[in-house]
């Protein structure tokens, strides 16, 4: 007679590795995750870093657009002579020229004075990080009309 096959014994090392595995990582493992985690930080430090930098530039050109609003507000006419001006306000040079706007006659109502117009170009300039920064502004603006002299006909 033949005795019944018996299965195998799990070996106690077999058990032991699936134990262990079970109970945490390998070093393998947890290099990848660092290395992950590593990559991820520089990714958001970068984004980060980028985004203080443009709101400092994002300010430094608040500030030129406010002394362009500052210059035009100055003066609401042109002089018939033109407008050539130039300074330093606060860390940014600016300069402002006119010139008389080639435009074709404009059709206005009878008696009605129209003053002819001047093409201003306003340009303020500044230095951010080792950069020359520019900004060009063009609008028109009327011509100052003459002042009548009161008590003459």
């Amino acid at each position: 007679m033949s005795t019944p096959a018996l299965a195998p014994a799990p070996a106690p090392q077999r058990r032991h590795r699936a134990a262990r595995r079970a109970h945490g990582l390998t070093l393998l493992e947890l290099l990848v995750a660092l290395t992950i985690m590593a990559l991820s930080l520089g990714v958001l430090y970068r984004a980060s870093g980028s985004g203080a930098r443009n709101a400092g530039e994002l300010y430094e050109h608040q500030r030129a657009l406010l002394l362009a609003q500052s210059l035009l507000a100055a003066r609401d006419a042109i002089p018939e002579n033109g407008w050539n001006e130039s300074g330093e306000s606060a860390g940014y040079q600016w300069a402002v020229r006119s010139q008389p706007y080639a435009a074709a006659p404009a059709t206005a109502p009878p008696g009605a004075t129209v003053p002819p117009l001047h093409e201003l170009e306003l340009s303020i300039s500044w230095r951010e990080r080792g950069q020359d920064k520019l900004l060009q502004l063009r609008t028109l603006r009327p011509q100052r009309l003459p002042v009548a002299a009161q008590g003459m006909p």
